[in-house]
């Protein structure tokens, strides 16, 4: 059986950091915040997102304050999301896999229906078996969306999958399902903070996609 990829998408196969940490500037703005710097960010972000902001703010928001946060956030973001592409490499890469009849996924926590057009809009939804995008609350992890997603396909040995994500989540959610993880430097978290992961972490995704096979051989 050959190794199956789950891939995520934000900080991952879509190159969005950017976009992410302008759309949280904007809505830090609104809330009268002061901005927010990448390494930063990266330093303090966090899943649950209201634990990112109780790292910030020094408490965890209401569920009001919450209610707008997660708005004006998305608000934004999804304005600058169509100014973003793909990560280096990623579209090559994926087409290349799909090529050589090997099997890939993608899992993510953006809204599922907010994921398909975007993914579709990057010409890419017919190299995975399965697009998996949030349905439930914005302030859940990723662990059991993954075991859903991983259910939904099927007959998959979970020794042979291997996650590739830029976030602590991603590695949580890969062990919660008895699969391996490959974290990339690309997204959410600095290099240091994804090493605590004890899980390869790599600089591009054509090493994620190597390690893959590596690990899960």
């Amino acid at each position: 059986m050959s190794t199956h990829l789950v891939w995520d998408w934000n900080g991952t196969l879509f190159h969005d950091i950017d976009a992410v940490i302008e759309a949280t500037n904007a809505s830090f703005a609104e809330l009268g915040l002061p901005p927010i710097t990448l390494d930063r960010y990266r330093e303090l972000y966090c899943v649950p997102v209201p634990r990112f902001y109780e790292r910030l703010i020094g408490r965890l928001p209401s569920d009001a304050e919450w209610e707008v946060m997660d708005a004006s956030f998305h608000r934004h973001y999804w304005t600058l999301a169509e100014t973003c592409g793909l990560a280096e490499g990623a579209a090559e890469l994926l087409a290349a896999r799909r090529a050589a009849g090997l099997t890939q996924s993608l899992c993510s926590l953006a809204p599922h229906a907010q994921l398909l057009p975007i993914v579709a809009s990057h010409g890419i939804s017919d190299h995975f078996l399965r697009v998996d995008g949030r349905t439930g609350s914005s302030t859940a992890g990723k662990s059991e969306q993954m075991l859903h997603h991983l259910r939904a396909l099927g007959a998959l040995d979970p020794r042979r999958v291997v996650v590739i994500g830029d976030a602590l989540d991603d590695a949580a959610a890969a062990a919660h399902v008895g699969a391996h993880a490959v974290l990339y430097t690309g997204g959410s978290h600095s290099k240091a903070a994804l090493e605590t992961a004890g899980v390869p972490v790599v600089d591009s995704l054509a090493e994620a996609v190597e390690q893959a096979e590596r690990i899960a051989a």
